[in-house]
């Protein structure tokens, strides 16, 4: 006789009473009393079923595991778009308060991102931004927001992206209209600019731009609303004024540039609050046009280099040659974004530079954003968004 046991509460031993028949005898809890025999005649089938139940719990363990991880990897896609800093590091291109409070900072080549006051949430092309180039953050009547892109239009209901197909009028000149609920934002590279109705999607071709040798291009890079419904789109080559009825253009020709005084390349533009024109030029400095009559700022002011090539070359310390950006804050005063010397602050009589940040890789500044509480916002070319707190700046993402 063969006696097998294994002494814990939960052992199985085997017994042999016959040379005909083998018994399995499992004692439970401890009990010997308690004795389960199973014939020898079904031994090989509990073998398969104890066979079976093993494997099957392998294969559930092995599909829990990988359906966890698939979990774990679908989280981490979801929640990597949101951070609590500002994580930008190609430069900040606009800056927009929509009505919620909520703040949305466009990037040169991020996307951009939306912050709650509590965290930041990216979207990018894939997310489905037409383009990671944003040049312009604006909000229609009914809280959707939108981004004029270097390759585009895109909306955002709260929910999802949506790129906006346009529509191309065959005779685009006979197309220009202006209603109080239009959205502008610039075309790329084509010489002339998309308007959003409320409905559809516009293409607006420049009314015969004329040819311009030095290779400039009436492609949009600033837009500003006016005063007597006049909207003010600022092109490379030039500026055209449109307030529902006529156009009104600024160019090298109707200013009398040459090339010995340096000629337009547009990009910034603003009509302030007392209805006067701000031009700001890669060159030349700042245009002032004041009712019939137009001056150069910069160099009224003493602010152009006098050895300056008035082009796109780096200028000096002190000079205001490259102006990127311009905003009137609550108090009247008008600022500057340079590209080379920071900002600068005209408070009516004298023009004042501030430097922003010593530790930034450049001074540029690339937007000016005055919020709905007058915290007046700079987004710097070196990455982050900078607040103006009445004598220098402190970092605000």
């Amino acid at each position: 006789m063969l006696n097998l046991s294994v002494m814990n509460p939960f052992a199985t031993s085997y017994k042999q009473d016959t040379a005909d028949d083998i018994l399995v005898t499992e004692i439970l809890k401890g009990n010997k009393n308690d004795v389960l025999q199973i014939p020898i005649a079904g031994m090989k089938k509990m073998y398969k079923l104890i066979y079976l139940l093993l494997v099957l719990n392998l294969s559930f363990s092995c599909v829990e595991k990988k359906s966890s991880e698939e979990e774990i990897s679908k989280s981490e896609f979801i929640n990597s778009s949101k951070a609590d800093t500002l994580k930008f590091s190609s430069g900040i291109r606009a800056i927009f308060q929509d009505s919620k409070g909520n703040y949305w900072i466009g990037s040169h080549q991020e996307g951009v991102c939306l912050f709650d006051g509590k965290s930041f949430e990216y979207f990018t092309t894939n997310e489905g931004l037409s383009d990671n180039q944003i040049s312009s953050i604006q909000e229609d009547k009914n809280g959707t927001i939108w981004f004029g892109t270097s390759n585009g239009v895109s909306s955002y209901d709260g929910e999802s992206i949506m790129n906006q197909a346009q529509i191309v009028n065959s005779d685009a000149q006979n197309e220009w209209q202006k209603t109080d609920n239009d959205l502008w934002f610039n075309a790329g590279t084509k010489e002339g600019v998309y308007r959003y109705d409320g409905k559809k999607l516009n293409y607006l071709a420049f009314p015969n731009p004329k040819a311009i040798a030095s290779g400039n291009v009436y492609s949009v890079t600033s837009i500003s609303e006016g005063s007597n419904d006049m909207v003010w789109f600022a092109t490379y080559a030039g500026v055209f004024g449109y307030n529902g009825n006529q156009f009104t253009v600024i160019n090298d020709e109707t200013l009398g540039l040459t090339e010995e005084s340096g000629k337009l390349h547009v990009r910034s533009i603003l009509e302030d609050s007392q209805g006067r024109l701000w031009i700001g030029s890669n060159g030349i400095g700042v245009l002032l046009k004041d009712s019939s009559t137009t001056v150069n700022f910069s160099e009224n002011n003493n602010l152009i280099n006098p050895i300056s090539l008035r082009n796109g070359d780096q200028s000096q310390e002190g000079t205001l040659e490259h102006v990127f950006a311009i905003e009137e804050d609550s108090d009247a005063n008008i600022w500057f974004g340079d590209r080379d010397t920071g900002a600068w602050k005209f408070d009516g009589k004298t023009v004042i530079n501030y430097a922003i940040d010593d530790k930034l890789s450049t001074p540029m500044v690339w937007t000016i954003y005055n919020d709905k509480e007058n915290n007046l916002l700079f987004g710097m070319a070196g990455g982050g968004v900078y607040k103006f707190n009445g004598k220098s700046f402190d970092k605000r993402f």
